[in-house]
C-alpha cells in the first residue's frame, strides 16, 4: 500500500495494488475509486484533501494486533 498527497493538485491518493486501472467512478463527492479489470478496488483518490482530512501531510500507520 502506498500512499501519496499532492500538495499541489491537494489530492491524497491511496494505493492499496499496483495494477492497472481499468475503470473509475466517483463514489460519494470527491472520492474516486480505481478498480482492476476483475472489479477488485486497487486505489481511491480523495479530491481537497486539506478540507476533508484533518492534515493530509501527516499520516500514522498501526497494526492491530
Amino acid at each position: 500500500m502506498k500512499v501519496i498527497y499532492d500538495p499541489k493538485e491537494d489530492v491524497v491518493s491511496i494505493i492499496l495494488k499496483m495494477a492497472p486501472i481499468a475503470e473509475s467512478n466517483e463514489g460519494k463527492p470527491g472520492i474516486i475509486m480505481d478498480y482492476d479489470r476483475d472489479g477488485n478496488l486497487i486505489g481511491l483518490d480523495i479530491l481537497e484533501a486539506s478540507m476533508r482530512i484533518g492534515n493530509p501531510r501527516s499520516l500514522e500507520y498501526a497494526i492491530r494486533a
